[in-house]
């Protein structure tokens, strides 16, 4: 038997579900989402390739910090693998209207994102305008470096290449990087660069990396190597971060097997080619100091 008093509680409830708005008998179809903005249109690899393994799309980073433990010996005798052959390579990021199957790649008439800052670069008339004389000189700079397609297209990778070189000579020319008696491991976010140096003496690069995307910047300031994992395996996601060095939080130096040109960016972590990882693994020690600054294009 109900009681008088569940009785009105029922009776209640009854009352209000009556007094909301019936639902719709069909939802209907979900919306598409909306087109991207004019001029907003995603860029694609200018090279196609087999269906690559979901490291190699892009190797999650450790959103928590990890748990620190010490590896044994016999852990810390094992290498990570190679990266897979081709992960390295310089391929541009294109219109997909620019990726002719099976044909010579033609030069492009198209301007690309960095087509002033490159043109800057080879000392032509900065205009931001692409020209057939634009794309000749922007087509033999990338074959002299590898860049395919070789099409003449300004694209994020034929600039990150240009970066890289002007760097190399002295990657701390503007003094950003706090010059310390210690070693320091300089992250550039705007350039997308890292070093090592000691004093005014560089130990390790500069090499390309690839930061965290809007959303997960890598947090800029001072930092410190605090744990080495050559193998670490990050559990939240079942993905490899090999020669991992976390220098804040879960936010660590670390090998993927994938190209660091990739956009949009990591999740935090400064990623690397695994042959640099590798190098500033023997170069960095724990307790190092880790210093980060500007801001990764498009966060």
């Amino acid at each position: 038997m109900i009681s008088k008093t569940v009785r009105h509680g029922l009776t209640v409830l009854l009352a209000l579900a009556a007094a909301l708005p019936a639902a719709p008998a069909s939802a209907g179809p979900v919306p598409p989402p909306r087109p991207a903005a004019p001029g907003t249109s995603p860029l694609v690899p200018g090279i196609p390739s087999a269906p690559p393994h979901p490291w190699q799309l892009d190797t999650r980073d450790q959103a928590l910090a990890p748990q620190v433990y010490r590896p044994s010996a016999a852990e810390d005798a094992i290498e990570p693998m190679a990266a897979p052959a081709g992960t390295d390579a310089l391929v541009e990021y294109v219109p997909s209207s620019e990726i002719a199957a099976g044909a010579a790649p033609a030069c492009t008439k198209r301007t690309g994102p960095y087509q002033r800052q490159v043109e800057r670069w080879l000392r032509r008339k900065a205009d931001g305008k692409q020209s057939a004389a634009d794309c000749r000189a922007i087509r033999a700079f990338q074959r002299q470096q590898g860049i395919r397609p070789a099409i003449g297209f300004a694209g994020p990778v034929t600039w990150a290449r240009m970066r890289l070189i002007t760097a190399r000579k002295n990657p701390n020319a503007t003094k950003q990087c706090p010059t310390r008696a210690y070693r320091v491991a300089c992250v550039d976010l705007t350039r997308q660069l890292m070093w090592v140096q000691k004093g005014k003496k560089v130990l390790l690069g500069p090499v390309p990396v690839r930061t965290g995307r809007a959303g997960y910047r890598t947090r800029t300031g001072w930092h410190k190597v605090y744990w080495k994992h050559k193998n670490h395996w990050s559990s939240l996601y079942e993905t490899p971060m090999p020669y991992s060095q976390f220098f804040n939080g879960g936010q660590a130096f670390h090998a993927i097997y994938g190209n660091v040109y990739s956009p949009p960016g990591s999740r935090g972590c400064v990623n690397m080619r695994v042959a640099d990882a590798r190098a500033l693994w023997k170069t960095l020690f724990k307790g190092d100091r880790v210093y980060v600054w500007g801001r990764k294009p498009g966060t």
